[in-house]
């Protein structure tokens, strides 16, 4: 019987970094997990795919479907429409940040640069919050990167 555990012990123990190195890249870990339906549409519709799924690494404050139709009616589909597309890339370039950036590694009141060219701040008053957008799960790990979950979509300025 000790000797099975053992085994078995022994046999998980190896196992384990052979499935740490099988993690899904930012698009597919956003479709596996089925809240992003309207980001992943979005991304498709700007065409940033190839981009999402690239070698990064980047950190996406991703808004969840429920945070898309808090939006004023109409916004997304206005939004998906071939003729705003360089809006819709501004959009989600905002909630891109370059590089990994880890929960551990935020301060309050830090200024993050987006991949839109926009800073974003960073609060950590009332749990962690960027912009206006409460993060709701952080910390998702990817191979090309990490996702935070945010409940609102935040939108630049422009």
């Amino acid at each position: 019987m000790l000797r099975t555990l053992l085994t078995l012990t022994a046999a998980t123990a190896l196992a384990l970094p052979a499935f740490a190195g099988m993690k899904k890249d930012i698009v597919d870990t956003a479709v596996g997990a089925g809240s992003f339906e309207t980001l992943v549409a979005a991304v498709q519709a700007a065409d940033l795919v190839d981009t999402l799924k690239g070698d990064g690494p980047f950190t996406v404050f991703a808004p969840t479907d429920e945070a898309f139709a808090a939006l004023p009616a109409g916004t997304v589909e206005n939004l998906l429409k071939p003729e705003n597309k360089d809006q819709l890339i501004a959009i989600l370039t905002y909630h891109v940040v370059p590089g990994k950036v880890m929960s551990g590694d935020l301060t309050d009141d830090m200024m993050a640069t987006t991949v839109q060219g926009s800073d974003v701040m960073i609060d950590l008053d009332n749990g962690v919050m960027v912009q206006e957008a409460s993060v709701v799960t952080a910390d998702i790990e990817t191979s090309n990167g990490v996702i935070h979950v945010i409940d609102k979509v935040i939108l630049p300025e422009s």
